[in-house]
């Protein structure tokens, strides 16, 4: 078997993979692009994308159930098939890849479907149907081999016909009853979007409470909510076994009574299998959960990463933002170092959780001399004038010493716009007597920054 002599190979064109590919074909190098699944990654086929049309419908039935206290009557029938429709054609199209493949190969790049793995330094071997082929890259190889589901070792649940974000995203009808378990982002997201649509709902997380790395006050909020959409919320619930017999689901816990359902989904984290990818033979660790990589995305001597494999967040927008980082210096061209002081997070929920910087207690953990200030939603004028679904909060978290924010959390409808004046204020260091001489748009949601802002002792 020949060795192919290239450029660069990217193994996984996800978001920052295909981004990384199609700056370096664009520059002119002779670029090899190795996907095993779907050009373009998790996002657009199973996450960001279709899950946010899933959101976008689940919110509007939300809204219609609000009409009674705001403006008449209004009568709602959920009905999940124009939403799994809009899913298959106009996010997935039946989830095929085409269109992707042919963006990537307009950029000049050439593009292989198999499983790449590092077999020894600057060389790839890539897994395809035809069987295998072999590439030496002369420059670089990157590495952005996205995430699968992490999959509890739970007894009995291996074998059985559980979900993931996989199989709910490509449901054709919203479940009779479900089990969530996993109560992060993902999870919490499903749980509102199948609740709404008529399913009876429990979602368990083994933590003492949801959205576990969120602040406490925001995950106190989800809960009130959850639990007034009917989601049965179980915080501090060990799963002890999972049966599956004559189409349901019985999941037992340590302490409390068992449930059955007709539907489980897993939403308990995501991981990555570093020694399928060959890592070992350029001198890294494959029993990590990560790749560490500098502020240049370099990982190895000719090897960079990208994406959730850095471990500085699982999203879309890091992704595409250490792409051209990692492009620049793979062509030797002068780009700013990586910062993640203001990474921003969004669980899309109703209302939204927007997160960025530090929490309080990460900020405790780091040293730093905390202060906080918390506003409330419906203690603003805005949230007044809302009224039905007007729960939330903003709470700012500052280094008293330095005096400027180091983390924010916006928690309410729109809350992920709401989040762009403070991830703003996070990644500039804006001063806090900055902050408190601005002018604030009246009346907006965003306004309760100035009064978060005005609690804070410094």
């Amino acid at each position: 078997m020949a060795t192919e002599e290239v450029d660069a190979v990217v193994i996984g064109l996800g978001p920052g993979g295909e981004d990384v590919a199609g700056r370096l074909a664009t520059a002119g190098l002779d670029v090899v692009g190795v996907e095993a699944r779907l050009v373009g990654g998790e996002c657009p086929y199973y996450a960001c994308i279709p899950t946010k049309m899933m959101v976008r419908a689940a919110d509007a039935l939300g809204e219609a159930r609000r009409v009674p206290e705001l403006a008449g009557s209004a009568t709602v029938r959920p009905d999940f098939t124009p939403v799994a429709d809009r899913i298959r054609d106009e996010a997935t199209t039946d989830w095929d890849d085409t269109a992707a493949v042919e963006r990537f190969e307009g950029t000049g790049g050439r593009f292989v479907r198999g499983r790449g793995r590092i077999t020894a330094p600057g060389e790839v071997t890539v897994t395809t149907d035809a069987g295998p082929r072999t590439f030496h890259a002369r420059k670089a190889i990157v590495l952005n081999p996205g995430t699968e589901p992490k999959v509890p070792p739970i007894d009995g649940l291996a074998g059985t016909p559980y979900w993931t974000n996989r199989e709910a995203v490509a449901a054709r009808t919203a479940p009779e009853s479900l089990l969530v378990l996993g109560a992060g982002p993902v999870g919490l997201e499903f749980t509102q979007i199948f609740a709404r649509f008529g399913s009876a709902v429990t979602v368990v997380e083994t933590g003492d409470r949801i959205l576990g790395p969120a602040e406490p006050e925001a995950s106190e909020v989800l809960d009130r909510v959850l639990r007034a959409d009917g989601v049965n919320v179980r915080a501090g619930a060990g799963v002890r076994r999972v049966t599956h017999a004559d189409g349901r689901f019985r999941v037992e816990f340590e302490r409390g009574e068992p449930v059955e359902v007709e539907r489980l989904l897993v939403a308990t984290g995501r991981r990555t299998d570093l020694a399928a990818l060959g890592v070992g033979a350029v001198g890294l660790d494959e029993s990590a959960r990560t790749i560490p990589v500098d502020e240049r995305l370099r990982a190895a001597d000719g090897v960079w990463a990208v994406g959730d494999v850095t471990g500085h967040g699982a999203f879309t927008h890091t992704s595409v933002y250490q792409a051209p980082i990692a492009a620049a210096d793979i062509l030797g061209r002068d780009s700013a170092a990586a910062d993640y002081r203001a990474v921003p997070s969004v669980t899309f929920t109703d209302p939204e959780v927007g997160m960025v910087g530090l929490t309080e207690q990460a900020a405790t953990a780091r040293g730093l001399r905390v202060r906080t200030g918390v506003a409330e939603i419906r203690s603003a004028v805005r949230g007044w004038i809302h009224k039905s679904g007007n729960d939330g909060l903003i709470k700012v978290v500052a280094d008293a010493d330095r005096g400027v924010l180091v983390g924010a959390t916006a928690v309410a409808p729109g809350g992920g716009e709401v989040l762009g004046a403070l991830a703003v204020a996070v990644h500039a260091e804006v001063p806090i007597s900055v902050l408190r001489r601005m002018i604030y748009a009246y009346p907006t949601f965003h306004r309760a920054i100035s009064s978060a802002v005005d609690e804070i002792d410094v």
